[in-house]
């Protein structure tokens, strides 16, 4: 058992290695085969062929990714200090999984249909907590009028381009990779402060 458990660890380690670096349509079970160190038999042996292993890999990949968010989404914490968790905990996620978001980005955008059937499923209410919230403190006069949507993406894309453009800000700005986690760090900060700014209703 021990043994079984060892190699579908190896066998997993090494797919996501592969599915990361070439995704679902350029990566050969010959590919992972080779990277886990073991033949293409007992590869076949555990998993049968490329889609059921890229579907455990993309599943656990998820799970990692999306969980802690919706809960955040979900929660009834107020507005700015959700921001400021939400940004925290996703920059948080990407340092600890940097080629995660390109990963995931990847295969729903060339798959966006199994991905919905597969992996969405009865999911989209999950973000109407964050919407109706938004509404509310428009309402209230506590935030200028802008649509959820938008300040969802504002979040979003100031959270995750860095880790997309990493190589290249890493080269054009001259930093190391100790200095680039510093520099994240400070967005933890700098990106809710800047959001919770440019929305605050200064009539008040």
């Amino acid at each position: 058992m021990k043994e079984k458990d060892s190699s579908e660890e190896r066998i997993l380690g090494a797919a996501k290695k592969v599915f990361l670096l070439k995704g679902m349509a350029g990566a050969r079970m010959q590919d992972i085969a080779d990277e886990a160190g073991i033949n293409k038999a007992l590869l076949h042996y555990y998993f049968r062929n490329k889609e059921v292993l890229f579907d455990v890999i993309f599943k656990e990949a998820l799970e990692q990714f999306f969980p802690r968010i919706l809960d955040i989404l979900q929660s009834d914490v107020p507005l700015f200090e959700k921001i400021g968790t939400f940004c925290a905990e996703y920059i948080t996620m990407m340092q600890q999984n940097p080629y995660l978001p390109l990963f995931v980005l990847n295969e729903v955008n060339k798959q966006p249909e199994q991905f919905k059937e597969k992996f969405w499923k009865n999911k989209d209410f999950l973000f109407l907590k964050f919407v109706e919230q938004v509404e509310f403190e428009i309402k209230a006069g506590a935030i200028m009028a802008i649509s959820p949507a938008q300040l969802f993406i504002n979040m979003i894309s100031m959270c995750i381009f860095p880790f997309i453009a990493r190589p290249l800000w890493m080269m054009s700005s001259g930093m190391d990779e100790q200095q680039f986690a510093h520099f994240m760090e400070q967005r933890k900060v700098e990106i809710p402060k800047f959001i919770i700014e440019s929305i605050k209703n200064r009539i008040l």
